[in-house]
């Protein structure tokens, strides 16, 4: 294969090649969207990664990642003829195009990301009005992070004055599920009870997130960062006393765990 440029035309041709059912990568050609749409999820989430680390090498390399995932799917729904990279591309522009009238149509009054943020919102809602798709929440993605799906559904929700008028109230409705999920395991329920009680805490906490705007996802991310951070100094303590958390006591190792949190 002749050396190819540095281009996007160059990346739609490799896509192409690897492809081509008699010259292609068997592994590539035989996948389809289902079976790629987990390494879409994950490619993003490796970008999202980059970027929290500050690691901006990574990041290039994981953009482009991100960028083969829809070069990917252009290309599979090319095969079938539905739609090319092209394509793609022609209707993102013209989206961009059609929700920043104050940038490219000549409209003014837009002086603020806050007033975008609702102009925005608001071209949204018009465009699910014009495609009639039924209900008010029926293009929230299912495939989206729960927590993050869960907070689309309450915004969309809120848009119609369904919602809780004040972050307090949602902190009620947070002790009223966390004393459902405890008088379901003292009475014995079934796993089943038990976990869709436990759904309606996070989505009540998804709930309160939104309300002090905060990212659920965001936020628990860095809780486990927190924990990994700190478990990391249990066991390095633990082993420049030439032992491990298998030898050490709950009691011990919640000692080293407090000690740790003072020295941050």
């Amino acid at each position: 294969m002749a050396e190819l440029e540095t281009s996007i035309e160059a990346l739609l041709e490799i896509m192409r090649r690897l492809r081509d059912p008699e010259i292609g990568c068997p592994w590539d050609r035989e996948q389809d969207f289902a079976s790629i749409a987990p390494y879409t999820i994950e490619e993003a989430y490796e970008v999202a990664g980059a970027i929290e680390d500050g690691d901006w090498a990574s990041l290039k390399d994981e953009l482009g990642d991100l960028l083969f995932q829809v070069v990917f799917h252009a290309r599979m729904a090319e095969e079938r003829g539905l739609f090319g990279f092209q394509d793609v591309v022609a209707a993102v522009c013209e989206k961009m195009l059609r929700r920043h009238p104050h940038v490219f149509g000549g409209v003014d009054g837009i002086a603020t990301a806050e007033a975008q943020t609702l102009a925005w919102e608001d071209h949204k809602k018009r465009e699910r009005a014009a495609k009639a798709s039924g209900g008010l929440l029926d293009d929230v993605p299912r495939a989206l992070p729960a927590l993050l799906r869960a907070v689309k559904l309450q915004k969309r929700a809120s848009t119609v004055g369904f919602d809780w008028d004040s972050a307090p109230k949602v902190v009620e409705k947070i002790v009223e599920e966390a004393a459902e999920i405890a008088e379901a395991h003292a009475q014995g329920a079934d796993s089943a009870k038990i976990e869709e009680e436990f759904g309606d805490l996070l989505f009540a906490a998804a709930n309160l997130a939104r309300h002090m705007k905060v990212d659920p996802e965001a936020a628990l991310r860095a809780a486990n960062v927190k924990f990994t951070r700190r478990f990391g100094s249990i066991e390095r303590a633990l082993a420049a006393q030439g032992r491990t958390t298998a030898e050490a006591s709950l009691d011990e190792m919640e000692a080293l765990w407090q000690e740790a949190k003072r020295g941050e």
